[in-house]
């Protein structure tokens, strides 16, 4: 065996580790594991409050564009207050 084709085996051998060790990271079978994305329940209630924020910007994002007297403007505050 000459110098190059010891130079290929080992450059073949390191590309092979790396794509075992590669598969099982993302299998969550190895020491460094990577969980699944959105799995964790810290994760559930971020996406939870995250919507929630979505929704009352939604609503201060139409009352601020809507053409209404202060009036209006104040009972509608009032109404989604209660809900």
């Amino acid at each position: 065996m000459n110098f190059w084709n010891a130079v290929v085996l080992v450059a073949a051998i390191i590309a092979v580790a790396n794509i075992v060790m590669t598969k099982y990271r993302y299998q969550g079978t190895g020491k460094g594991a990577i969980d699944a994305p959105g799995t964790s329940p810290r994760e559930l209630e971020l996406e939870r409050e995250l919507a929630e924020l979505k929704d009352r910007l939604h609503v201060l994002e139409r009352i601020a564009t809507d053409d209404r007297q202060s009036r209006s403007i104040a009972a509608e505050i009032e109404s989604l207050r209660d809900k």
